[in-house]
């Protein structure tokens, strides 16, 4: 009997110390908590008890997008690590790889995803993309074709559009961040200027 109480004793508290949740809240859980912080990337959740759904706030330090500040969201579905998170780009913006509608055209979003890869391998893939676009792999074809036409126009079409102007009949979302110096005297939609 004493043998029976201690077997039972043992499982007890093997449950308590299991982990709660599904496997794919585990495996979040984990990979959200072993992201590297960085200075140039933020990640906030709307819903602290929800941690399936979250956003992505990165500011590139170089390149074509410096100035800005531009937001994801992820949403993590049951399925993860098994298929990768969804992830849309909330602004209207002028890339390459980002479409007007936020679809993001990431090889580890597709086809190259698999389990082992984790949340800091999609952020960092993102961030990549703004360090440097892929004009090889493009959801914006126009962007694309310009970047490798005239890397010059595309850069100031890329400036244009960051500041909320409207081209070809779409309006783009201001997303400079005020805060960054490199943004001082840039030219808002409105006409106004950052000081």
């Amino acid at each position: 009997m004493l043998k029976i109480w201690n077997q039972k004793k043992s499982e007890v508290e093997a449950q308590r110390l299991k982990p709660k949740g599904s496997p794919s809240r585990i495996r979040l859980q984990k990979d959200l908590g072993e992201l590297v912080p960085s200075d140039d990337t933020d990640i906030q959740f709307p819903n602290p008890s929800d941690q399936t759904t979250f956003n992505v706030v990165y500011r590139p330090p170089t390149g074509f997008y410096t100035g800005g500040e531009f937001r994801f969201t992820f949403e993590v579905s049951e399925n993860f690590p098994h298929e990768p998170p969804k992830v849309l780009c909330t602004q209207t913006i002028y890339h390459p790889n980002i479409d007007t509608e936020g679809h993001v055209c990431l090889n580890v979003l597709r086809e190259d995803w698999k389990p082992v890869l984790n949340i800091q391998s999609v952020i960092f893939g993102l961030q990549m993309l703004f360090v440097e676009p892929n004009p090889e792999d493009p959801l914006n074809k126009d962007a694309a074709k310009l970047m490798i036409d005239d890397r010059q126009r595309f850069g100031r079409m890329v400036a244009e559009t960051m500041c909320g102007q409207t081209r070809s009949n779409v309006a783009y979302s201001n997303v400079l961040d005020m805060k960054n110096p490199a943004n001082k005297g840039r030219t808002l939609r409105n006409g106004h200027s950052y000081y």
